[in-house]
């Protein structure tokens, strides 16, 4: 079975718990295969943990969970030197975030300087303490939740955060058939106990290598260019959208067309994820469902190769 087969039978395991549209799990499970990080904006209630627990588990990966709350410190999240009677030194003892996939939750309920601890270790893969440098395992990612902007006791995420997702999603409310799906499955962890790893850390970082080699022709590389030029000229973009955004576009178009089993990105891929990557960066009304529904809205005024 090839790569890109295993990871529809992922996508395929996945729904089986975590009950809605596929879609949505494709979405989710791109940053992961592109080496980013997901945020997800959503109410309380529509399966976040869930979801990312059956990904962890069908991807082999080790999996932790930290819930973010206004009187959390960094050195709860990346760790503290704690002194050893034994040894009669101080030791660093690693927070929660030394894993391979971390939900963390309710990101925007912690202060900016709890949050501003994300900042290097979702950008370079390590953390520095006291002068010491202490690296993460290559397989890393961070899926967060949010609630909604507006939300009592919640502090906005600040442009250089957002900025280090690799895209955003929101989960939604399902309709009323997979509703119904819900309200029958009475026992989610069981069903999360039956998942079984289809792919395994080596098979995650040689799936990370075959995306980035993926080829890309150069009229595709300017239709990527002119969605990111159109867009900067846009009122509802309050800020200038980064090279990195354009960067992040180009590698999740790569990873959706390796998802689709292709050797090479057409012009759809980048339609397809356009919305998942800049929707967050786009500050649309504080609403990423808002920026998302606006962008999809957008594709059709640039003009395709």
């Amino acid at each position: 079975m090839s790569e890109s087969e295993k990871i529809r039978k992922i996508i395929k395991e996945a729904n089986q718990v975590w009950i809605g549209e596929e879609s949505k799990i494709e979405m989710a499970l791109l940053p992961l295969l592109c080496g980013g990080h997901l945020l997800i904006e959503d109410s309380p209630g529509v399966g976040k943990t869930t979801l990312t627990k059956a990904l962890a588990t069908l991807l082999g990966i080790n999996y932790s969970r930290i819930s973010f709350t206004n009187d959390l410190l960094p050195a709860d999240i990346l760790g503290t030197h704690i002194f050893s009677k034994k040894s009669e030194e101080f030791l660093f003892q690693k927070g929660p975030i030394f894993s391979n996939l971390i939900l963390i939750d309710e990101l925007n309920r912690a202060t900016p300087k709890t949050q501003s601890a994300l900042l290097q270790v979702m950008e370079e893969k390590k953390i520095s303490i006291e002068n010491k440098t202490f690296e993460l395992d290559e397989t890393f990612s961070v899926m967060a939740t949010q609630n909604p902007f507006g939300q009592i006791g919640t502090f906005p995420l600040p442009e250089s955060q957002r900025d280090r997702f690799f895209m955003s999603i929101s989960l939604g409310i399902p309709d009323r058939v997979n509703e119904e799906r819900i309200l029958l499955n009475h026992s989610t962890e069981k069903s999360l106990n039956s998942l079984k790893p289809i792919l395994n850390k080596e098979e995650i970082e040689e799936v990370k290598k075959q995306v980035f080699l993926l080829e890309v022709s150069s009229p595709l590389v300017h239709y990527v260019l002119d969605f990111i030029e159109f867009l900067r000229m846009q009122e509802e973009c309050k800020l200038p959208i980064s090279p990195r955004c354009g960067k992040d576009l180009l590698l999740a178009s790569k990873g959706r067309a390796f998802m689709e089993g292709r050797d090479y990105v057409i012009p759809e891929d980048v339609q397809a994820v356009l919305p998942f990557v800049v929707g967050h960066r786009l500050f649309y009304n504080q609403n990423i469902e808002k920026a998302q529904t606006y962008l999809k809205e957008m594709i059709h005024h640039v003009a395709i190769p």
